[in-house]
């Protein structure tokens, strides 16, 4: 006992810095890098570069754009999905390698919801149904009941074998019992050019790759594809309208690797959506036939998960088989 108290008494006069565990500095400190799994130019790059601008010029520490494309987004997210889980390292993550690709792919390299922390969703690309304007159907009622009336003459052009354009069509089938052919493209632009020419029927599509060519009258809207109409077209109904359940998300959100700290994420949320709120954000998403829709990191989790389920389902009742 005599040779114990000594010490405890020299331990009780070391300075309270030493025995404080070290605090952890205040994030950020040093640059963020925010892969982006697809090409410069398109909307997920668009708004990664105006997220990174505005944290930029929030936080005072460099945010920079790393494009980082192929195998449909799974090598961009697979970059993070391996990269330490402090915050400094984010990806852009979309339906595709986030949602669509576990169930489409024979292998992946990450596992979608085990290997990421979902932070924020950013924004939802709406979509339209349209058809070349010589379609006898005004309305989506009229469209099935002329699919129906004539089953396999009707089709439907798509970006690709798994796109979100492909699944869209396939879900249209399958909840509305109708036979119409899938018509593949390696891409949007020769899809909607063989749209335009008559070649194919319809198509469902991101509203900015469309849009120009509906407002020319080269192209019928028969109706959004999300729950609720657009302030890009208030007078054309959503489907669900006519086929209630329908809807069909072209979302892209941030994501981080496994394990981020709950205090990051949170700040991080916090502060992307302040930037996607802003007037400046609001008024391009409406530009670019995009919207906003705030959901906590929690809220986001389970909205990928379902998006995961849905697709499965999608992808195994239609037999979907990547190139």
């Amino acid at each position: 006992m005599h040779k114990v108290i000594p010490l405890l008494i020299g331990a009780a006069m070391l300075p309270v810095s030493v025995l404080a565990p070290a605090q952890a500095p205040a994030y950020p400190d040093k640059p963020i890098r925010i892969v982006v799994p697809f090409p410069v130019g398109g909307i997920a790059d668009l708004f990664a570069r105006e997220v990174g601008r505005k944290l930029t010029e929030a936080w005072g520490q460099p945010v920079v754009i790393d494009n980082r494309t192929g195998a449909g987004g799974n090598i961009g997210a697979d970059i993070v999905a391996k990269s330490p889980p402090d915050g400094y390292t984010l990806v852009i993550g979309s339906i595709g390698p986030h949602a669509v690709n576990v169930s489409l792919l024979p292998t992946m390299p990450f596992d979608p919801v085990k290997d990421f922390t979902p932070i924020v969703h950013l924004l939802d690309a709406e979509g339209l149904l349209v058809v070349n304007p010589a379609l006898k159907a005004m309305t989506v009622p009229e469209l099935i009941a002329l699919a129906r009336a004539e089953p396999g003459r009707l089709s439907y052009a798509s970006a690709g074998v798994g796109t979100t354009s492909h699944l869209a069509g396939e879900l249209f089938k399958s909840m509305t019992k109708v036979d119409i052919i899938h018509v593949p493209y390696k891409g949007n632009v020769p899809a909607i050019t063989d749209l335009l020419g008559g070649q194919t029927s319809m198509m469902f599509a991101t509203m900015p790759t469309v849009l120009p060519h509906v407002r020319a009258g080269k192209l019928r809207a028969l109706a959004v594809l999300g729950t609720t109409r657009s302030p890009a077209l208030p007078d054309v109904p959503s489907v669900a309208e006519s086929v209630p359940g329908f809807e069909v998300s072209n979302w892209i959100g941030i994501f981080g690797p496994a394990g981020m700290p709950p205090a990051i994420v949170a700040r991080l949320n916090a502060e992307v959506q302040k930037v996607m709120r802003s007037p400046e954000i609001q008024k391009r998403l409406e530009n670019e036939g995009a919207k906003f829709i705030p959901m906590t990191p929690e809220q986001f989790a389970n909205f990928q998960k379902a998006e995961i389920t849905k697709w499965a389902k999608t992808i195994r009742d239609a037999n979907i088989k990547a190139d």
